[in-house]
């Protein structure tokens, strides 16, 4: 059936951009639990995925607003996975708002947590759940600040840190573009500032051995926020030392990088290299992710979690809100993973592990 409902009723859902990397990894889950989205996306492209799952599809452009309305029409909700999402979070969302569906979506851009956040207001009124950031970002180091919080709640300063393994999809290959042209990010005393690329650095222990990391833009530096109301936030990545003296002379070049011409330059790039791990590589795969948190008395609280590759574990994390929202008893506004679904809830997730620290 479509949906586990409460009233015995079928609930009627959609996953847009469902031709793409995650949306096809998505779909096929989806289907193999018994659940029969309806897919979606700009083109025809997605009708050769929704023959192949035997799923209803429609084709609808999100540039124009009318045939947004039209094409979610009956959806109860929306899983959004066509990124880059700072160029389609807006008019997807603001269909949700207009057709009462609720919207969740797998990005990890902080202006996209942002944008969602300031229509809080918004989504009361029209009575539906905004929840971005189901899948790897920022599920896992959602639920760790929130761990974090709830062991030391005088906590005033948070790290979170991942190693991820197996590649990027072409998605998050373009966003990763677009995150050179506008720096990094940090929250400072509550706000959040502009900082360099790879603005610090520092290493994390994993099986024994010190892993280089420098800071990066994530998510979390918005949503941990959120979650937790600690001020100092910032968010680590584990890459060589190669690679982190290579991002630091990048800032040289941030004009440039934000130049239109070059970003197109870079995305078609990717369009052409990047095709996103394959099945033997994420199942090949792990992630490390570590949390940290201290509080002005010098107390911490500490946390270490390997879970699967960042694509196996978006696809169980958000099928398990779907699930849930589709449920019923759904609260209206914004909200974090952690916020509605649980500080805990990643640790229910399969393949998940904590590791002493």
């Amino acid at each position: 059936m479509n949906a586990i409902a409460t009233d015995g009723h079928t609930t009627r859902w959609m996953i847009y951009g469902a031709n793409g990397y995650t949306g096809r990894l998505l779909a096929a889950e989806a289907v193999r639990r018994g659940l029969q989205p309806v897919l979606a996306g700009r083109s025809d492209a997605v009708t050769a995925l929704a023959s192949e799952l035997r799923l209803e599809y429609r084709v609808f452009d999100l540039a124009d607003p009318a045939a947004v309305r039209a094409g979610l029409e009956g959806m109860a909700l929306v899983l959004h996975c066509a990124g880059p999402f700072s160029a389609t979070c807006a008019p997807m969302l603001e269909g949700c708002l207009t057709t009462g569906t609720h919207y969740l979506d797998i990005t990890g851009e902080i202006d996209v947590f942002a944008h969602c956040h300031a229509q809080d207001a918004r989504a009361r009124e029209a009575g539906i759940l905004v929840l971005p950031g189901t899948g790897f970002d920022v599920v896992p180091t959602d639920c760790v600040a929130a761990q974090l919080k709830r062991e030391l709640p005088s906590a005033t300063q948070l790290v979170l840190a991942f190693e991820a393994g197996g590649g990027p999809s072409p998605g998050t290959a373009k966003t990763s573009v677009e995150g050179l042209g506008n720096g990094g990010r940090a929250r400072i005393g509550g706000q959040l500032v502009r900082v360099p690329l790879a603005w610090k650095t520092r290493s994390f222990e994993r099986d024994g051995q010190a892993r280089s990391a420098m800071t990066i833009p994530w998510g979390d530096v918005y949503t941990a926020f959120v979650s937790t109301g600690i001020p100092d936030i910032a968010v680590y990545m584990a890459v060589s030392p190669k690679t982190i003296a290579n991002v630091r002379r990048l800032r040289l070049l941030g004009p440039l990088l934000r130049n239109g011409f070059v970003q197109g330059l870079l995305k078609r790039r990717v369009e052409r290299r990047v095709r996103g791990p394959s099945d033997a590589k994420r199942g090949n795969t792990l992630t490390h992710v570590w949390g940290e948190a201290r509080d002005a008395q010098g107390r911490q609280a500490r946390r270490h979690l390997v879970v699967p590759n960042g694509y196996t574990l978006t696809v169980d994390a958000a099928l398990g809100i779907v699930v849930r929202a589709l449920r019923g008893d759904v609260p209206a506004g914004f909200r974090t993973p952690s916020q509605w679904m649980g500080a805990d809830y990643v640790m229910g997730l399969p393949g998940v592990r904590a590791e002493s620290m």
